[in-house]
């Protein structure tokens, strides 16, 4: 059962605790950590990490900033990023907690415009875009590109600021010490965990919101084949979610799998000479080539853009159609037939 909070008031003092779970990537970490060197402004801020069961540790790292940076570190068994970022919000000393993952780095006025933003419109969660620096590799650049493009499923991740039920992403992401107690935090799934937790924060009564200019930049560690497992869990979890949360389901998730379809039925349509179907895939690739080459102006990013989306929507699509067959006909049960998908000893 819910129940339905109401703010007392738009906006108490804040006091902000960024909150980083770190998983056998001290190199991540120490990155992050110069980033948040050069935060513009005097807003005070404490760092709040936790080491979740890693077998190469960041103490050091951290410790080696704890004279230009107010840094808590802790360490505890492996249980998963949700429940290392409870852990970490049960630790903080602030009362309002930004989310990252330890991959992100910070442009300088990031803490002033989440600042500005919550004084100018208070909201218990926010979420932010990710982007791509210029000193990121091309195949970074291209991931990010079909990521975050409208026309790709970044458009199904949300880009409208006035869009109430957005749903943010915890590599970028505030939620109020009120929200988080109220709801608990994450829960063990990942991926998945943090439209999870918006979608239950919204049923609480919180409001969401899109801060378009809390930007971070989201340096993917990442392959063709770990990008291809990443997109492909995504699509698994979702139906798991709309299983969760029925409201939450819509035709839109649908895509990435029609596209899919789509395009292995515009290949057999060809084979027997019925190019319709193949001329207007080319022709939705020939604009998404045209533009990510305007927004990276590099050829070389803007082919491996190409190569991403098919790989995201192949991933995506069918791992949503397969987990679909799977929860909808076959009605198993999530935790029991992925539990890849879930962590266990959750806090």
């Amino acid at each position: 059962m819910y129940f339905v909070y109401l703010p007392l008031c738009s906006m108490d003092a804040l006091h902000y605790s960024f909150i980083v779970p770190v998983f056998n990537r001290p190199d991540e970490i120490k990155e992050l950590l110069q980033s948040f060197i050069a935060i513009e402004g005097s807003i005070p801020f404490e760092i709040v990490i936790i080491e979740d069961g890693s077998t190469i540790d960041c103490k050091t790292i951290v410790k080696s900033f704890e004279t230009d940076l107010n840094i808590s570190y802790f360490s505890k068994l492996n249980s998963g990023p949700g429940s290392s970022r409870n852990y970490g919000m049960l630790k903080a000393k602030g009362n309002y907690f930004i989310i990252l993952d330890s991959d992100c780095l910070l442009p300088p006025q990031y803490l002033t415009v989440v600042n500005n933003e919550l004084d100018k419109n208070y909201v218990d969660c926010f979420g932010g875009p990710d982007a791509a620096d210029s000193s990121f590799t091309n195949l970074q650049k291209a991931i990010n590109f079909a990521m975050t493009s409208f026309i790709t499923t970044g458009g199904i991740r949300g880009s409208k600021s006035k869009n109430k039920k957005f749903q943010p992403r915890s590599f970028n992401m505030g939620i109020s010490k009120a929200a988080f107690e109220a709801s608990g935090g994450f829960g063990s799934i990942h991926p998945g965990e943090d439209p999870d937790l918006s979608i239950r924060l919204t049923k609480l009564g919180f409001k969401t919101k899109l801060f378009s200019k809390a930007y971070v930049y989201h340096k993917r560690r990442i392959s063709w084949t770990k990008f291809y497992k990443q997109v492909h869990k995504f699509g698994q979890v979702r139906p798991i979610l709309n299983l969760w949360h029925p409201n939450s389901e819509r035709i839109i998730f649908w895509f990435p799998t029609l596209f899919c379809l789509g395009f292995l039925a515009a290949i057999i349509s060809a084979a027997f000479g019925n190019y319709l179907l193949l001329i207007i895939f080319s022709l939705y690739i020939a604009f998404a080539f045209l533009l990510a080459l305007f927004q990276t102006k590099n050829l070389v990013i803007a082919i491996q853009a190409i190569f991403a989306i098919f790989i995201q929507f192949f991933g995506y699509g069918l791992g949503f159609l397969t987990s679909t067959f799977v929860i909808k006909i076959l009605k198993k049960k999530p935790e029991t037939y992925y539990p890849n998908l879930f962590f266990k000893n959750a806090i």
